[in-house]
């Protein structure tokens, strides 16, 4: 679902990315945020687990999304009704992908992926990766962090 074609969805996302970078949980070195997913790259800090901080971040990041939908009274909501012990909705899909990144041209394709991802034809949400506003492109396009939340790659590769 294109749950996050909303501006207001996005904004709970930087929202709550931008507050794991405050808390030292995550470094924040790349992301975009899609209609319909999200694509992050992060490193989690030492003294955090990956488990726990993205559990976190879907768990406050649904919530306040299912908040608004409530608030609305969009009609959606009644699309992501679950049976589950643990929830009445299901915002995120179970067993999001997550994978490990040690090789640094790898981290580079990745990064270069997220943030074509807006301009493929499938998309066409902008025409070049920078000017996609939910996206850490023009970062690095410009140098400019104007979510004040991002490390350039740079700093940590060669």
């Amino acid at each position: 679902m294109h749950l996050l074609e909303d501006n207001f969805h996005k904004q709970i996302i930087l929202k709550s990315l931008k507050f794991l970078v405050e808390d030292k949980r995550i470094t924040l070195y790349g992301f975009v945020i899609m209609p319909n997913h999200i694509h992050l790259l992060w490193q989690i800090e030492k003294e955090h687990e990956l488990k726990n901080v993205q559990r976190d971040f879907l768990k406050y990041t649904a919530q306040q999304i299912k908040f608004n939908l409530i608030d609305t009274g969009n009609k959606i909501l009644a699309d992501l009704v679950v049976y589950s012990k643990d929830r009445k909705a299901q915002i995120w899909e179970r067993n999001g992908l997550s994978f490990m990144l040690n090789n640094p041209e790898t981290i580079k394709q990745k990064l270069n992926y997220i943030h074509n991802n807006p301009i493929k034809e499938k998309w066409s949400l902008a025409e070049v990766p920078e000017k996609y506003h939910y996206s850490s492109a023009a970062f690095y396009a410009t140098g400019n962090d104007t979510f004040e939340m991002l490390t350039h790659l740079s700093e940590v590769l060669n």
